[in-house]
């Protein structure tokens, strides 16, 4: 029992949430029923309950639920306010048009984010120069942002470092096309590729810049100790890997994150 219980808390979060909202759904049309059944009973008629109600049910119970699976923060938010999002859509009569271009537009941000738990994530002007700092200076090097979204680390430092290769990959295809038409824009040196960073090969790379995702981390870190070279690095913004010491933390200067360090030790 205790097993498939850990199964089931290990699902994807997509996949977990969407058993969650059905599971509260159903749950709260069969008590909802038996309370009209109820009420019938012992009264001979039978109660109007507001669908503002039920759906303020749906996002508190939801929320307990969410919170006793000790999901992430922003999920427990998007459990709670989702019901609530439904029933205004329905509420203000908003147009078809608007809620498939919403989803259109959502779709080439996020793409396989089901799949690889890995939401857009945009970098700043702080955690750039914090890269820059880190990166050799004694020679060209060839570096990576894996999950380039719009493309403002790669093309940084590609204008900073015009004799080495910066390159950026993106899964989402509408951060990958913007990033391409934006280089062409700015005639950058940066080149951006769309597909998924696990199909590289990291040796081939000095550097490796990450902002991804909490439940991203342990397979990068396998990867990275799998395939990148003796003395090339692999950078985290934001997230630590669980079990492994970063070589250096950097704190940025007006933000409560951090950069986390790398230094591979040992030869692949």
């Amino acid at each position: 029992m205790q097993h498939r219980l850990s199964n089931f808390i290990y699902l994807k979060p997509a996949t977990l949430s969407l058993l969650i909202q059905s599971g509260v759904l159903l749950a709260l049309l069969a008590l909802f029923y038996l309370i009209q059944e109820a009420t019938h009973h012992y009264s001979g008629r039978y109660i109007q309950i507001p669908v503002l109600i039920f759906v303020l049910f749906q996002s508190f119970f939801t929320l307990v639920l969410v919170c006793a699976l000790r999901m992430p923060t922003w999920w427990r938010w998007i459990h709670f306010c989702f019901p609530i999002a439904i029933f205004l859509m329905f509420y203000l009569s908003i147009p078809s048009e608007i809620y498939l271009a919403g989803f259109l537009v959502t779709l080439s941000l996020y793409w396989s984010t089901y799949r690889t738990q890995v939401p857009f994530y945009p970098s700043t002007a702080v955690v750039r120069q914090a890269v820059t700092d880190l990166l050799p200076k004694d020679r060209p090097i060839r570096m990576i942002d894996i999950g380039s979204g719009l493309g403002d680390m790669s093309m940084y430092l590609a204008k900073l470092r015009p004799e080495s290769r910066i390159e950026g990959i993106e899964l989402a295809p509408l951060p990958w096309l913007i990033s391409v038409v934006r280089a062409k824009f700015k005639r950058s040196r940066a080149v951006f590729t769309r597909g998924d960073y696990h199909a590289l090969n990291f040796a081939d790379y000095d550097v490796v810049f990450a902002y991804l995702s909490p439940a991203a981390m342990p397979a990068l870190w396998h990867k990275a100790k799998a395939e990148m070279r003796k003395h090339t690095l692999l950078v985290s913004y934001e997230f630590e890997i669980t079990g492994s010491t970063p070589t250096d933390v950097i704190d940025l200067y007006g933000t409560k994150n951090k950069l986390y360090v790398w230094k591979m030790a040992q030869e692949n």
